[in-house]
């Protein structure tokens, strides 16, 4: 965790560096007081400025580990932190003898471990370093109540979870978890960035000067469709998945149980996500908003659900 929150430090950085930058190429358009002509010239000026500063900014960005320090420093440390996850998650598994996924406390390690997973190998092939602060930020939170509500001693399985299933179920559902969160992250971005466009045609200033330096509000939606999409394919597994195990452990497919309803809800917003934007033009916020209530219901089904309800799923450990 104090790694992650190196990490999140140096990313945050890069921010307020993005925000300072445009804030310094936005005041040199400030008109003068010599005259229209002068005037002319200083928006002409700063508007080379803005221009130049955010193609350097966007070269920056383009670049995988470009000339940003401050993104170097930041993935690095996500990196190094990622790799003492790994062996923390690994040691915890030769201690209890089995996949270290079967409470609380160590699905919330193994999958945070896997949402870095995914954001480090996603970073490989398009570049979204600037979501390192959304990413480790999540990271530190969802660690830091393990860390103080969720943990438990190593404890031998409970019969119904002696199977392999319990290492195919809950590892396709962490996976999808961590494409979740990354969706999650694209589409709060992309929210703040569709309002600051609307800000624009109405010339209505913004504070979050950085996001002028991120990629477009049509463009984070498409990566954040494209990621919600493996996610939602990975969550159609589990589904289908648990209705097997429940039928081999418990002999019925499918008991109302509230686990297993959450899971379905779950199932259909992000269902209706996708069929909402492929098929009837849901753009902008609203499949944003879309997007981000999925999420929220993955995380009132772990962490409210599993606490909180009783149930045929009550493996919380607590």
């Amino acid at each position: 965790m104090a790694v992650y929150a190196l990490a999140f430090i140096a990313f945050s950085v890069d921010l307020a560096k993005r925000s300072a930058a445009v804030s310094s190429a936005e005041a040199t358009t400030a008109p003068g007081v010599a005259g229209e002509s002068s005037a002319a010239g200083a928006v002409a000026g700063g508007t080379t400025t803005l221009t130049r500063i955010s193609a350097r900014i966007a070269n920056d960005a383009a670049t995988p580990y470009g000339r940003s320090s401050s993104l170097r420093i930041g993935v690095s440390l996500t990196v190094l932190a990622w790799g003492l996850h790994l062996v923390a998650a690994v040691l915890r598994g030769i201690a209890a003898d089995r996949v270290p996924w079967a409470n609380m406390y160590e699905f919330a390690m193994t999958g945070t471990l896997l949402i870095v997973t995914v954001f480090l190998i996603v970073l490989t092939r398009t570049d979204l370093r600037f979501l390192g602060t959304f990413v480790t930020g999540l990271i530190l939170i969802l660690l830091g109540i393990a860390a103080v509500q969720f943990y438990v001693e190593v404890a031998p399985l409970p019969p119904a979870l002696q199977s392999v299933w319990l290492v195919i179920h809950v590892f396709v559902a962490s996976l999808g978890t961590g494409f979740f969160a990354l969706g999650f992250a694209l589409s709060f971005v992309q929210l703040l960035q569709f309002r600051r466009e609307e800000r624009v045609d109405t010339a209505k200033p913004g504070r979050l000067k950085f996001l002028k330096t991120l990629p477009s509000a049509a463009t984070l939606e498409n990566l954040a469709y494209r990621t919600n999409i493996i996610g939602f394919i990975l969550w159609t597994f589990t589904l289908m998945a648990g209705s097997i195990w429940a039928e081999r452990a418990w002999g019925r497919y499918w008991g109302w149980d509230t686990k297993e309803v959450w899971t379905f809800i779950i199932w259909v917003i992000y269902a209706g996500y996708i069929h909402a934007r492929a098929t009837r033009g849901w753009r902008g916020s609203r499949s944003a908003w879309l997007a981000i209530i999925g999420f929220a219901a993955v995380m009132f089904n772990f962490g409210i659900v599993n606490v909180f309800f009783k149930g045929l799923h009550a493996y919380s450990g607590l």
